[in-house]
């Protein structure tokens, strides 16, 4: 067989992968409940295995994934590892009790522990977050039973020596030196199956001023619930609240956000001007348009992006807060999110902009002026419901009115599959996977638009997956080679453009001569060893495509 037929087999083998996880997913959430490790999970444990996603590193070997792991736990509620019974509901009043909100390091989502058996996990966001959330599950019970198998001696009867060290230590909360620290570590590699050296990484990658031996308690309890499960018989299972079943897909809480918007832009007089929709983080839009008035001391000395990559520092909160500040007094309302979607607005009147940093063409009456809307990022299929909901006609005491939408912008991180982090992807169609469905559009910025910065730019089609983390080599390779010429992978694009679409082709919404700007920067390429999303995040890298972006898209708006 030649290595042409052979991708196309492993590519075809990923596919079904995929295909079987969602559809087992689905089944499973329907029946409200299902034992991850038991018969009614074997079909996600058996797909996740087949498929071996890059996130998930050596997930298909006998050796704990360490890197997998890491990227799972930050996007976890801390405990989870503890939790026998994992609950997934739909926001139903738990804000509102005495139970304490755990939100994830890198995931917006409330968490309640609520005994210390149970994690209540709050869906507001769609289906696809349910997918991330038991892919993640699914990912991090297989790792559980590598530690089980690695420990247990005599079917359960007896444990290594190393097991019964880590659980002295860690149910007894004891205090140890670091020479006691890197017997623990030493210990570990022989439970995981890794070097000093990756036990010690991890160790220090997990470690937190409040639990520096996270990992620690995080390896022990994940073995010691496997153990509870084979030799005792008590299954770790995963149920769906009636609540969150009956909810799922009905925008709920997408129309619930888009109605709050409307009713501020109402409240401000705002609603008959023309609209410019961004989707983007909440800081590069302010920035772009206020740092250099807010900071003039800092960015007198400072070259273009230079005052972004000081904004960026972590250490500067107080010159962030200025920016915010200034913001909030010539122009931009900020909107925290109350509906659930996790999604915060900012709306900025262009009108009360001092616009000496911008070179307009023709100057606009005030009246005219557009009205800049920018929403943070949303996930997955979070997207079509969000931005269909918010192109819908409002309802005012005057009765139901259009919004006068003139352009729709999506700035975003995706996965590039030529190039590296930090460089430049511009679609000029998305395709959906799984699906036969594809988007093709005019998208306003052009390759040549974001060229000249220092990195480098890529075109061509992008495809919108079910999930980042449910992604292989030999699928995207099959992706990126064939016709179907696909640069990189992301989680919104397809259903972004189906509510665009929609809104402006068939339902009239909005006009059909909405302008569309799509643009990525690489977070990752999952086709590099070593360069996938767990390897780490951009840092400073993120910088220079973040708001060469955001220029380019701020520029085409103002010069219209």
């Amino acid at each position: 067989m030649s290595q042409t037929s052979t991708d196309r087999t492993r590519a075809q083998e990923s596919t079904n992968a995929i295909e079987k996880l969602y559809i087992s997913m689905r089944h499973l959430f329907s029946r409200g409940f299902y034992k991850p490790m038991g018969i009614s999970g074997e079909t996600l444990r058996k797909s996740l295995l087949l498929l071996r996603p890059e996130i998930y590193g050596s997930i298909a070997e006998s050796k704990v994934e360490l890197n997998g792991l890491v990227y799972v736990i930050e996007r976890l509620p801390e405990g989870i590892e503890e939790c026998k019974y994992i609950n997934l509901t739909a926001d139903e009043g738990y804000k509102n009790s005495h139970f304490k909100p755990i939100i994830p390091l890198k995931r917006r989502r409330n968490c309640y522990r609520i005994d210390k058996d149970q994690m209540n996990i709050e869906i507001t966001r769609g289906r696809s977050e349910i997918y991330d959330i038991l892919t993640h599950l699914t990912f991090l019970f297989i790792e559980s039973h590598k530690i089980q198998d690695r420990v247990t001696l005599n079917d359960g009867a007896k444990f290594t020596r190393e097991w019964l060290h880590l659980e002295d230590i860690v149910l007894h909360n004891k205090q140890i030196n670091d020479k006691d620290k890197e017997v623990v570590i030493v210990h570990l590699g022989n439970i995981l199956g890794r070097t000093f050296d990756d036990v010690l990484a991890t160790y220090k990658a997990l470690s937190t001023e409040e639990n520096p031996h996270k990992f620690f308690n995080l390896i022990y309890w994940l073995g010691n619930l496997a153990i509870q499960e084979v030799v005792k018989g008590r299954k770790r299972t995963i149920t769906f609240s009636s609540v969150l079943v009956e909810q799922i897909g009905h925008h709920i809480y997408g129309e619930i956000w888009a109605n709050d918007i409307k009713n501020v832009l109402e409240q401000n007089k705002l609603l008959h001007r023309p609209i410019h929709i961004i989707s983007a983080n909440m800081h590069s839009v302010m920035n772009s348009i206020y740092a250099k008035k807010a900071l003039p001391k800092e960015s007198s000395s400072r070259k273009e992006f230079e005052l972004f990559q000081l904004l960026s520092n972590a250490n500067s909160k107080p010159l962030q807060n200025q920016v915010k500040d200034f913001a909030q007094k010539n122009g931009l309302i900020y909107l925290k999110d109350k509906s659930g979607t996790n999604i915060d607005v900012q709306i900025i009147d262009t009108s009360k902009i001092n616009f000496d940093n911008f070179s307009l063409k023709d100057k606009l009456a005030n009246d005219k002026l557009p009205i800049i809307l920018v929403m943070d990022y949303a996930f997955g299929e979070q997207a079509y419901e969000t931005m269909d909901e918010l192109l819908k006609p409002y309802k005012s005491k005057n009765g139901k009115s259009h919004f006068d939408v003139q352009s729709i912008s999506i700035m975003g991180k995706a996965g590039i599959l030529e190039g590296g982090k930090g460089d430049i992807m511009i679609p000029s169609a998305h395709i959906f996977e799984g699906t036969a469905d594809n988007y093709p559009f005019e998208n306003e910025l052009t390759k040549q638009d974001l060229e000249g910065f220092g990195v480098q730019v890529f075109d061509g089609s992008m495809i919108s997956v079910l999930g980042t983390s449910l992604q292989n080599k030999d699928l995207l390779k099959f992706f990126h080679k064939s016709t179907w010429n696909v640069i990189g992978l992301e989680m919104e694009g397809a259903h972004y453009q189906k509510a665009i679409q929609s809104a402006s082709k068939i339902r009239g919404n909005i006009s059909k001569d909405v302008k569309v700007r799509y643009a990525y920067y690489a977070s990752d390429n999952p086709l590099e060893t070593g360069a996938t999303l767990a390897s780490g995040g951009l840092g400073m890298t993120g910088v220079t495509p973040t708001y060469a972006i955001t220029k380019r898209i701020l520029e085409q708006i103002f010069s219209n």
